[in-house]
């Protein structure tokens, strides 16, 4: 895949000044919000050639924000002022009256050179005052990739927090009959566009996971008929087993600085973990216990690991130092409790619980304490967190057994939502923001 080429050349500003204190503003910490309304107008065209992707660029602004339930984008039958020129100051009373409290204006035109140059403005339509200005240039082909910057950019103006518009997911897309099931490695934007599989469905795939650029995947897979680790390259697509170990490997993680990878490895019916350091191909095991451990995943701080285990009976989250050190129990509420992952925050720990009838997404604070349920689902597993922390996905099995699909869910468990993929799809990933 080849790499995204952009010159964000400068702030764009009026001269304005800005309030000593901006109004326009969203606190994501509260349990129930009510979405901000935000117009955002078809991005103004230089030429007729460049319309299709002014409507594009601000309806992908639209579908990003609206999705995040923290904005309510106002509907375009609604606009009363029709933005013509976005180096003109808005007439403010008109957008009022529709009850926008923000106002997204932008430009979109190709340039001499064959560029798209896109600029954007955000408005405090309230404090009448420009909170944002920002040009980009680049190939026409990556207008999507703009549109989610421009989202992005808004959202952390707004809301003090990094957005996660900009990143990608990692995911298995299946097909077929429950008994011949396909499985294919595949990744997506985060919006579901731009789908692309990266293996046939000749052998089965699983558990993929990013590293810390977005340009490796780790996953397990059975290409030569037993289960192993593997590493694919998105830039060349070449493949490597990790390492040439006897027996199963699974369940791969990279380490925040992206030069381990921590793993379960099975050896006589019992499964432990271990950690390859990928400069060197050295191998560590770090868990030396008769019962199952598996599903690491490290702090982002990388001085941790959170992990599930069935040492104690019962399928549970523990947590250790990165060396092995300090073993112990952090769940203790009702059921089983797996799969856990650590937010990029390092507030919280994402899990599946399982109790008789469900599956559900959960979180806990690393201590063990905070317990509380997310998803709402009848079986729901495998959280993955976007890179603010402030969202997951998960996979979602429909009941009955009719398929799988991929949702979100933000931290406060309030915004529920499915994610577009080409069919049936389990075992999302979700990708650091790209560089």
């Amino acid at each position: 895949m080849k790499k995204f080429e952009l010159a964000i050349v400068m702030a764009l500003s009026l001269g304005m000044s800005p309030p000593a204190f901006a109004a326009l503003q969203v606190d994501v910490n509260q349990g129930n919000i009510q979405p901000l309304p935000i117009a955002i107008p078809d991005f103004v065209a230089a030429s007729p050639n460049d319309v299709a992707a002014g409507q594009n660029i601000a309806s992908v602004v639209r579908a990003d924000l609206g999705r995040s339930g923290l904005f309510k984008p106002l509907d375009q039958k609604s606009f009363i002022d029709k933005v013509t020129n976005i180096n003109s100051v808005p007439n403010f009373a008109d957008w009022r009256i529709i009850t926008a409290q923000g106002l997204v204006t932008g430009s979109a035109a190709i340039q001499p050179d064959g560029r798209l140059r896109v600029d954007f403005r955000l408005w405090d339509v309230y404090g009448e005052s420009q909170m944002q200005g920002l040009q980009y240039f680049t190939q026409p082909a990556n207008w999507r990739r703009i549109a989610h910057m421009i989202s992005d950019a808004i959202y952390q103006r707004i809301t003090g927090e990094k957005g996660y518009f900009d990143t990608r997911i990692v995911f298995i897309s299946e097909s077929g009959p429950a008994l011949n099931r396909k499985k294919r490695l595949a990744v997506m934007d985060e919006d579901g566009a731009n789908p692309i599989f990266l293996t046939n469905g000749g052998y089965l795939v699983l558990t993929p996971r990013f590293n810390p650029t977005a340009q490796m995947i780790a996953y397990m897979s059975y290409i030569v008929g037993k289960p192993r680790v593997y590493l694919f390259d998105l830039e060349s697509g070449r493949q490597e087993k990790l390492g040439d170990f006897p027996n199963m490997t699974f369940s791969p993680r990279f380490s925040p600085d992206g030069n381990k990878v921590v793993m379960s490895l099975e050896q006589n019916g019992n499964s432990d973990i271990y950690v390859m350091d990928l400069r060197n191909r050295s191998v560590a095991r770090l868990t030396y216990d008769p019962g199952i451990d598996t599903s690491p995943s490290y702090s982002p701080d990388g001085k941790q690991i959170t992990f599930e285990s069935d040492r104690g009976g019962s399928q549970q989250v523990y947590i250790m130092n990165a060396d092995g050190s300090n073993q112990h129990r952090i769940s203790f509420g009702e059921g089983r409790n797996g799969t856990p992952v650590w937010s990029p925050r390092g507030d919280l720990i994402a899990f599946t619980k399982q109790t008789p009838g469900s599956f559900r997404i959960w979180v806990m604070r690393p201590d063990g304490t905070g317990e509380r349920m997310l998803s709402t689902g009848w079986e729901d597993e495998g959280p993955t967190w976007a890179p603010n922390g402030r969202v997951l996905m998960f996979t979602r099995t429909i009941q009955g057994g009719r398929g799988s699909q991929v949702w979100s869910v933000d931290v406060t468990g309030r915004n529920e939502r499915r994610v577009a993929t080409p069919g049936d799809a389990s075992d999302p990933a979700w990708s650091p923001l790209i560089q």
